[in-house]
């Protein structure tokens, strides 16, 4: 493990602790208080210059926004003092008990501030049913009466009527502000939910990317000690049988395919291109071995080449098509390797051994127990890898032989 992923990993605690904090969304409450009071701002807006003086009307509504965004943010804070952690109905009943408070307030900051309201120069008129003209204008209404003397009548101020009066306007007041702190409670607590429910999603992803390339890992490093005990076999054959330059030549040829494999990073992909090199260097060690009965055939087109594919995936297979191809047989064996595109967008690799007269498949020979665990990485690799895309098949040859075919979905670095 390297170091940037180990300090991520221990500052890991404090980032999570950070983003579940008391007041870790208050960005989120921020944006949603602004943007309830910028469409009620927009209807007052529109409804002022319906009229004919708008600045008044807009003047006098300065304190209605300014209380009604500091009420807000005052709900928010007495839902998010919850500890952390609380769920959504609890927060729920906590704003819809603050829901009610914030509308008295802002009702009753309504009322003791309406007698410093500018009067409108605004004049409505309307013909009464009794035939008589009402004009409405600020705080006076006149009453035209035909030939009559008209009656000017000046409405009082909020504060100018009884204590019962205006708890009644209050609790009018409070009950339009309830349904306006109750919906941006609402959306509040609906985008908070969706918050978590997207954490939960992203954690539940993350551990499942963290479990799938632990998997990777497991399987990817079951390939080197495989392969090294297969080698070190071989080697302590040409030991044994007295073939000095030939053991030092596979040692030689060992060295540079573990130091192309080793740095390989297990969880990541390489190109078709580079695993098939990386096969070519491990036959040339077994042709160390078997100089005069391994004949190797590659044929995989250019245009393939680029294909991404888990590193070292067909390592198991080429192995066994050695261990199982050569060992009942002192005939001349060919390896093959081939690789094409039978439907748009699919990669298909075969790879196959044939030729020794007294060659059998691993069924017939009585072995086919050695190759399980082979084949069985590769198909647990191409399912953490693929999943249901990607799959091996595999079985004897007519005539003898043995035949590995693994069909993946074609892809490419951007």
């Amino acid at each position: 493990m390297n170091m940037p992923v180990a300090a991520e990993q221990l500052l890991l605690p404090d980032r999570r602790k950070a983003a579940t904090g008391r007041f870790a969304d208050w960005k989120v409450a921020a944006v949603s208080i602004l943007g309830f009071w910028a469409i009620y701002a927009v209807t007052v807006i529109a409804r002022a210059f319906l009229g004919s003086d708008p600045l008044t009307v807009l003047e006098n509504k300065l304190v209605t926004f300014a209380a009604g965004i500091l009420i807000t943010g005052l709900l928010y804070f007495a839902i998010a003092s919850l500890a952390p952690g609380s769920s959504i109905r609890r927060k729920g009943l906590v704003a819809g008990f603050g829901a009610v408070i914030a509308a008295g307030a802002l009702s009753t900051v309504l009322i003791l501030t309406d007698g410093n309201m500018r009067s409108s120069k605004e004049e409505f008129r309307f013909q009464a049913r009794e035939g008589f003209v009402v004009i409405a204008k600020g705080e006076q209404v006149r009453i035209e009466r035909g030939a009559a003397d008209p009656v000017v009548v000046t409405m009082p101020k909020l504060k100018e009527l009884g204590q019962h009066d205006q708890f009644r306007v209050a609790a009018d007041a409070t009950v339009v502000w309830l349904f306006f702190f109750a919906a941006w409670s609402a959306v509040y607590l609906a985008l908070v939910s969706q918050g978590q429910a997207l954490d939960l999603q992203r954690r539940a992803a993350a551990a499942e990317n963290a479990a799938q390339v632990a998997q990777v890992r497991a399987l990817r490093y079951q390939v080197n000690p495989h392969f090294l005990f297969n080698t070190l076999n071989s080697l302590s054959s040409l030991v044994m049988s007295g073939r000095p330059e030939e053991a030092e030549s596979m040692i030689l040829k060992l060295s540079t395919f573990f130091r192309s494999s080793l740095s390989l990073d297990p969880t990541a992909d390489v190109s078709l291109g580079e695993e098939i090199e990386l096969q070519r260097l491990y036959l040339e060690i077994e042709k160390v071995r078997f100089p005069r009965r391994l004949k190797v055939e590659i044929d995989v087109p250019d245009r393939l080449a680029g294909a991404r594919l888990p590193a070292l995936i067909l390592q198991p297979i080429v192995e066994n098509a050695i261990k199982y191809g050569l060992s009942n047989t002192r005939d001349k064996v060919s390896l093959r390797i081939t690789a094409e595109e039978p439907l748009p967008g699919r990669l298909r690799i075969e790879i196959s051994n044939f030729g020794g007269t007294a060659l059998k498949s691993p069924r017939q020979s009585g072995s086919l127990e050695g190759t399980k665990v082979g084949l069985a990485n590769v198909s647990e690799r191409l399912n953490a890898r693929f999943g249901n895309d990607a799959k091996i098949e595999h079985g004897p040859l007519e005539g003898g032989g043995y035949k590995a075919a693994l069909t993946l979905p074609i892809t490419r670095h951007d």
